[in-house]
This record gives structure tokens, sequence and C-alpha cells, in this order.
């Protein structure tokens, strides 16, 4: 069984910078594709990022390109998503997923999730 736990959301004003953290826990999180992605006020939930095993491959979201980097530390079995330039459109609750294949979470279709993170940006 694999445990994700995100952590690092908060209140942030338009323009700042936040940095999320994902941890993994029960299985070296080296043996997964890895994804964020958020759920709007009253919307469903959407992709924003992904990493390969290998951190060698990345995707975005268009919404957040050249805004939000998404890395991995397999060492620290750990997921960052840092997060600048920041919109109040951004606010959402922010997931972590892990999964097997890449298609997967571009998908939407993670393995195991966390439990989230609230992200609200103030205009």
């Amino acid at each position: 069984q694999v445990q994700l736990v995100e952590s690092g959301g908060g209140l942030v004003q338009a323009g700042g910078s936040l940095r999320l953290s994902c941890t993994v826990s029960g299985r070296t999180s080296s043996s997964y594709t890895m994804g964020w992605f958020r759920q709007p006020p009253g919307k469903e939930r959407e992709f924003v990022a992904a990493i390969s095993r290998s951190a060698g491959i990345t995707y975005y979201a268009d919404s957040v390109k050249g805004r939000f980097t998404i890395s991995r530390d397999n060492a620290k079995t750990t997921i960052y998503l840092q997060m600048s330039s920041l919109k109040p459109e951004d606010t959402a609750v922010y997931y972590c997923a892990a999964a097997i294949l890449m298609a997967h979470i571009r998908e939407n279709r993670g393995d195991y999730w966390g439990q989230g993170t609230q992200v609200t940006v103030s205009s």
C-alpha cells in the first residue's frame, strides 16, 4: 500500500509563490509516475502537472505552464510543486497522485491519491 501526504498549502496574495510537497510512504516513490491535480470550488478535478519516474519527462496543463514547476527527490521520496505568479483562479484543493503509467496520470486516473491541501489565492 502507498500513502501520499500533501503539505504546503495556504493563503497567498496574487503574484505570490507557494511550494507544495507530497511525501510518499509504503513503497519506493521512484517506482511511480507522479502527478499534481487540483479541484477548484464547484468544479471537477483537473490535471496540473506530471513527472516521470526518473524526472526526465514533465508535463503541464496549459494554464500553469511557465508558472509552476514539478520536481521530485526520490531519495527523500518527495514530490514538489513550485507555484509562482499565482492567480486567484489557481485557488483549489491540490492533490498528488501516483501511478505506474504516465498515461494514467495524464488521464486523471491515479492509482493512489493524497488527501489534498488547500491553496487560496487572494486578489
